[in-house]
């Protein structure tokens, strides 16, 4: 029986202790900053955001290249000898990383492709459903698990405020003008993945506190979200009381289980400090 090997990006923020207990290969994205190209993990957070504070400039980011790719799956097939692949992508409404990937396993047998059209949590929600079909089945044939893992893809739901305007119009997301009103009317944005697309859905006024109280609920209300996994997404800034208010929320909703997890370089160059988002499977 030929072992199943998942991989993604690092745009997933798969927690370390969750791709190591899965066995998940995770591709490095890349941060521009002052001109240096930083594989994204191997930059604090931290710095990203010390860097704007510094400078007002915001870091940029680009995809894995296929090159990279090519390189990313021989690795793999040294480490797991007569593998398959399963890698599951980065939405390719948003990067050029899922088509690089498309190119490099052309010179590859036995990988199989997936565009989740997700990022963030709702990528590692696929990866994570993924992994535990694949621990409760090791013996499942990788066609079927790929028959699954595509069923779900439709099923991620994410949405999320983002912590900074200024970090989202760099990226491209709204316009300066809506930038502008947003802060002056100190309206947060929802985030959500409609399609692949990343798209600003709702406007909520007023303090974090209230915006991810009221963004939790409207997600509760629209998804059928599977009780038995939740995911809350946070960049670095989220203030501690609201995480333990979305808890509370979250398990008075009958959640069994929450984790969280942190976004990474690629999607705090986006999202900036202080940022909140929630992702999980609908029934």
């Amino acid at each position: 029986m030929r072992k199943i090997i998942l991989s993604t990006e690092s745009g997933a923020d798969l927690p370390d202790d969750l791709a190591e207990k899965y066995k998940v290969q995770v591709v490095p994205m890349h941060i521009i900053m002052d001109e240096k190209d930083y594989l994204d993990g191997s930059l604090p957070v931290q710095d990203i955001f010390d860097y704007y504070r510094r400078t007002k400039k915001i870091p940029s980011t680009t995809a894995t290249n296929a090159h990279e790719y090519q390189e990313f799956f021989a690795t793999i097939r040294e480490n797991f000898p007569d593998c398959i692949i399963i890698h599951i992508g980065y939405t390719s409404k948003a990067s050029s990383s899922f088509q690089n990937a498309v190119i490099a396993a052309e010179e590859f047998e036995d990988i199989f492709l997936i565009d989740a059209l997700n990022v963030t949590g709702g990528l590692a929600a696929i990866v994570l459903y993924a992994a535990k079909v694949l621990e409760k089945e090791p013996g499942i044939e990788p066609e079927r698990l790929v028959e699954k893992i595509e069923a779900i893809v439709p099923k991620s739901r994410l949405a999320f405020i983002p912590g900074s305007l200024e970090f989202l119009k760099a990226g491209g997301r709204v316009s300066n003008m809506a930038s502008l009103i947003g802060a002056l009317l100190k309206i947060k944005p929802c985030i959500e993945l409609k399609d692949g697309k990343l798209m600003s859905t709702k406007k909520y006024r007023g303090k974090m506190s209230g915006a991810t109280e009221k963004l939790l609920s409207d997600y509760l209300n629209e998804f059928n979200i599977d009780r038995e996994q939740l995911y809350f997404i946070y960049s670095i800034g989220l203030d501690e009381r609201i995480k333990q208010r979305m808890e509370e929320v979250a398990k008075a909703n009958g959640f069994q289980n929450i984790r969280w997890i942190q976004a990474g370089g690629m999607i705090s160059t986006h999202s900036g400090p202080g940022g909140f988002g929630v992702a999980g499977l609908e029934q």
